[in-house]
């Protein structure tokens, strides 16, 4: 199998395990909802982790892999304010921790970058 066939499927596996510990595990990631949002935080950590499963399946499929990776590019956008409340609230943490917090905030650009990379190659294919 080829690095652009394995790309999507990394992906899709990513995303999914990730939608998994939104259910396994809510309360990290309750604890990093902005509290602008309308809801509860548990609200929104189910609804991501969710969406992320839903975009996982999409990526996998080569039928529905640009329009799904296309929607994963804009789901690492529109996550990134979660990881800057995050770096915020760890900012008084022991060094690692808040070292894990900081680093999450660059590595948004790669995964979005990822996904487009995943969208343009499955263009003939969609």
């Amino acid at each position: 199998m080829s690095r652009s066939e394995r790309s999507p499927l990394l992906l899709a596996g990513l995303l999914a395990a990730a939608g998994v510990a939104h259910f396994t595990a809510p309360r990290q990631f309750d604890a990093i909802v902005p509290r602008g949002l309308p809801g509860t935080p548990r609200t929104w950590t189910y609804a991501s982790g969710a969406a992320e499963l839903a975009l996982a399946a999409g990526v996998a499929l080569p039928r529905t892999r640009r329009t799904a990776a296309l929607a994963t590019a804009a789901f690492f956008v529109g996550v990134f304010p979660a990881n800057v409340k995050m770096a915020l609230d760890w900012r008084d943490r022991p060094a690692p921790q808040k070292a894990a917090a900081l680093g999450r905030l660059p590595l948004q650009v790669p995964l979005v970058l990822w996904a487009c990379g995943v969208a343009a190659n499955a263009e003939g294919r969609s």
